[in-house]
């Protein structure tokens, strides 16, 4: 399975983007920003605050209110003025910050939230050759971590981009009115700033992708191997698994060691330029202090505004380094956002209605009345030039049971993953019809809803038995699942439980054996009662008895449904109307189970290999078995006297 490819996309698209699912908190963000604007406005007055103090009212320079009083008594009748002036500042600049950061919290958890929304419901509908091609952990990481990443970056990055830009620009504007030369002195270390932030930037943005496609391997390993904790174990590759994953840890450990290296280089740097720009202003504001260019309150107040530029400026480079952090992390979510979703049919109105009734639960409209399955010419390859199937043709009659048998590789499960569009057959490479109309114009939902599958390796969720079979039909009473799991003679070992139906199955259904579960499934898959329904090896893991009940069953209780059973057991298939059998892609042989078992075939040789005496005794073939040889040995015995008498050797000549 190969890694999802890198995708670069625009900086009006990684817009577009941010935009798109701010939705519904875009006047969040609105108040967010305006608030943080406020905010650094007046922090920007405090050092005018001090300035006046110093300048105005500690050397007395404004003289004495009313000009009766001295320096001492002015001081002494307004300097809680300026104090309170600071304090009502500092607390209405709290109070913006604080509206600020609510805001922007709530934009940044309703993005995120519209965001791994639109992601898991995408995943839903990407076609299986999409999932084919990329792995599970890296698009788990890629819906999780990366959105945390974008998250970041809108609630802290984005916002900091506005208030930097506008404390820059306000502090100049107060920088400047004081004093233009020490203004200068301070704007020309901001392009040094700007231009080795924007080295480090690139070189940051590369190593990261790096290390997080390295995070995308890690993540890859540890859910395979929780995935597969019982192979592991079975067969003691505990320490290939730990020595595997050692391999991949050291290597991510490694890279993300480097980007902080790097990171540290950065502040270094930052450290000695800003630490530079601090000497400047110091040295050249006392120069024009004591030449009488500015005044002690004005040095003082430059002093602060330079202070307060420093930190923004510096954290220039980490805000350049968190977006290129989340501009990667753009490109990998926006790979899946763009990636095509299945083909959905053609919407004219009546498969829309059927699409809009299938979500409402309501019953579609019939397929003309059948749901005979036609194979036409179909040819079908996973990859290029290499076809699974090659043109074959067959029919499946409503109400009839049909199977399918081969060896691994025939082709028999890419049949049913084509009739369900699991994957969709291309252009000129045949055609599948239902009830005479071709699967592509039927919308998926409906085509779906009317197709029960059980698979070989049936998938149960962490939940009780019930709830995994009423997962086709969440609103189903006991009475209904109960019904469905005694047709597939998984009642009783249920009930044998301690909490029944409430019993509450592992992870994947690690707590069932292989046939438990496939039965679990079978009955969550008659709940459903669909008009067509497949088994593709679904008996493989139970005993020959059983395999026999559940038929029986079946046949019993679906009579009116159209069944597919794949299998690699001729048992399972000795029932069926007709059996079609696939060799290499190709339909080797077609028949009912009395017809090909007097052929010389695969399925006789299959046959004579699977069926011991004892089988045949138990599913009464013995005796049948024969009575078709020894009409076998009449016709042969028949013919011998026809040829001789043809030859004169009954009259005694020779």
């Amino acid at each position: 399975m190969k890694n999802i490819q890198k995708n670069t996309i625009p900086k009006h698209r990684k817009l577009h983007l941010i935009f798109r699912f701010l939705q519904g908190s875009k006047l969040y963000f609105a108040a967010a920003v305006a608030a943080s604007l406020i905010s650094t406005i007046l922090n920007a007055l405090t050092p005018q605050i001090f300035r006046f103090s110093i300048d105005e009212v500690l050397s007395g320079n404004s003289g004495t209110i009313g000009g009766n009083g001295t320096s001492g008594s002015y001081l002494s009748g307004r300097l809680w003025i300026l104090a309170l002036m600071i304090v009502a500042v500092a607390i209405a600049s709290g109070l913006f910050t604080y509206i600020s950061r609510t805001n922007t919290a709530r934009a940044g958890e309703n993005f995120a939230k519209n965001l791994r929304d639109t992601l898991f419901i995408h995943v839903q509908k990407l076609p299986m050759k999409w999932h084919d091609r990329n792995q599970t952990g890296d698009i788990i990481q890629r819906c999780t971590s990366d959105v945390e990443v974008i998250r970041g970056f809108v609630v802290t990055q984005l916002l900091e981009v506005f208030r930097t830009a506008f404390l820059v620009l306000t502090s100049f504007v107060m920088m400047f009115s004081m004093n233009v030369k020490l203004s200068c002195i301070v704007l020309l270390f901001v392009p040094v700033v700007v231009v080795y932030s924007t080295v480090f930037y690139r070189l940051i943005a590369k190593r990261f992708t790096t290390a997080d496609e390295a995070e995308g391997e890690l993540s890859t390993v540890v859910q395979e191997n929780a995935t597969g904790v019982r192979v592991v174990r079975a067969f003691g590759r505990e320490q290939f698994e730990m020595e595997r994953f050692d391999n991949k840890n050291n290597a991510f450990a490694r890279l993300w060691i480097r980007l902080g290296t790097l990171s540290g280089l950065y502040w270094g740097i930052g450290d000695l330029i800003t630490g530079l720009q601090v000497i400047a202003v110091i040295i050249f504001g006392v120069v024009e202090a004591v030449n009488g260019f500015i005044s002690v309150g004005e040095f003082v107040a430059f002093a602060a505004y330079n202070s307060t530029l420093v930190w923004p400026i510096r954290g220039l480079g980490r805000i350049l380094s968190d977006m290129s952090k989340a501009g990667v992390s753009f490109e990998r979510v926006d790979y899946i956002i763009r990636s095509q979703e299945e083909a959905y049919g053609k919407a004219d109105e009546n498969n829309g209605k059927e699409a809009e009734q299938s979500k409402t639960g309501t019953e579609s409209k019939d397929y003309g009345g059948q749901y005979d399955i036609s194979f036409q010419h179909v040819s079908f390859g996973y990859e290029e030039d290499k076809d699974v199937l090659r043109d074959i043709s067959f029919t499946v009659p409503e109400g009839s049971t049909f199977g399918i048998l081969g060896g691994t590789g025939s082709g028999k499960s890419t049949v049913i993953q084509l009739l369900s569009r699991l994957y969709e057959l291309e252009e000129n490479r045949g055609n599948i019809c239902i009830g005479g109309r071709d699967i592509k114009d039927i919308p998926i939902e409906e085509l779906r809803r009317n197709i029960g599958m059980v698979l070989q390796e049936p998938f149960l969720y962490s939940r009780t038995i019930r709830e995994n079979i009423a997962a086709s039909v969440p609103d189903a009473s006991l009475e209904e699942i109960r019904y469905a799991a005694q047709i597939a003679c998984i009642d009783d070992a249920i009930m044998s439980f301690p909490d029944g139906y409430d019993t509450l199955v592992g992870e994947r259904g690690v707590t069932l054996s292989g046939g438990q579960k496939q039965r679990i499934a079978i009955a969550r898959m008659l709940l459903q009662k669909a008009p067509i329904m497949v088994f593709d090896d679904s008996l493989s893991a139970v005993d020959s008895q059983t395999d026999y009940r559940i038929r029986c069953a079946l046949k019993e209780h679906m009579r009116e449904a159209t069944v597919i059973l794949i299998s690699h057991r001729v048992t399972s298939l000795m029932g069926a109307d007709e059996i079609l059998v696939l060799n290499q892609g190709k339909i080797e042989e077609r028949g009912t189970h009395g017809e090909l078992i007097q052929r010389n075939g695969i399925y006789r040789r299959i046959y004579e290999i699977q069926m011991s005496r004892d089988d045949r005794v138990m599913m009464g073939q013995d005796e049948k078995d024969k009575k078709v040889q020894k009409d076998k040995k009449n016709q042969k015995d028949k013919k011998n006297q026809r040829d001789m008498r043809d030859g004169g050797i009954i009259n005694g000549s020779i």
